[in-house]
């Protein structure tokens, strides 16, 4: 597993340029499925746009796609693919949705509209890094909750949730590649009486 960038939600924003309105809109797929759904849900919405460009890229099978729609040929899909690929996002769609506001924009302004509308659906859907992370719990007297619970952050980690019986016990995750950090610094502080119980490794969004 490595990291990789995403975008966290539902984005959208809009801008004008020379009459014609560009409302810009990203969203986060894991498949073609998605994605395609999400294309035809912001073409049912603007029926009555004179282009709706898309562009989309998955992690999974390195699956790129994308449409003019309509305009001139490079002049848009591409464009908002390559800001996509530029960025450095996947499992991410951009529409933009064009209202032909009466001036043409000529196949050089087209690039540049289409490219800074791409700009601002991934801004507006929050680009974050996604790196793998291991869950893990520790249990322990209510006499080193203290220094334990201050530990896991220190190292990286993150504290999903504690639960208070007998003793304390802490779930947590951290990156998985600062896991063994962890762990010696867990034994030191506890002279190895203390020891985390690892779980399974998976994705979380980066605290950095």
């Amino acid at each position: 597993m490595k990291s990789y960038t995403t975008v966290k939600e539902f984005g959208v924003d809009e801008y004008i340029e020379k009459k014609s309105r560009f409302i810009c809109y990203c969203k986060p797929v894991r498949t073609q499925e998605e994605a395609d759904a999400f294309v035809a849900e912001i073409r049912s919405k603007h029926w009555d746009a004179r282009h709706n460009v898309y562009a989309y890229v998955l992690a999974e099978n390195n699956i790129m796609r994308c449409s003019d729609d309509g305009e001139p040929q490079g002049t848009a899909g591409v464009p908002v693919l390559d800001a996509i690929r530029k960025s450095g996002i996947v499992d991410a769609v951009v529409v933009i949705t064009r209202y032909f506001g009466g001036i043409l924009l000529g196949t050089g302004g087209l690039v540049r509209a289409y490219s800074h509308s791409s700009s601002l659906a991934l801004a507006a859907a929050q680009p974050i890094v996604m790196v793998p992370c291991t869950d893990c719990s520790v249990s322990c007297s209510y006499s080193r909750y203290g220094k334990i619970s201050a530990l896991v952050p220190a190292c990286g980690g993150v504290i999903d949730d504690t639960v208070f019986d007998d003793n304390a016990h802490i779930s947590f995750h951290i990156e998985t590649q600062k896991l063994t950090d962890f762990n010696k610094q867990l034994a030191d502080a506890t002279c190895g009486e203390v020891s985390a119980d690892i779980g399974d490794e998976r994705y979380y969004e980066s605290v950095i």
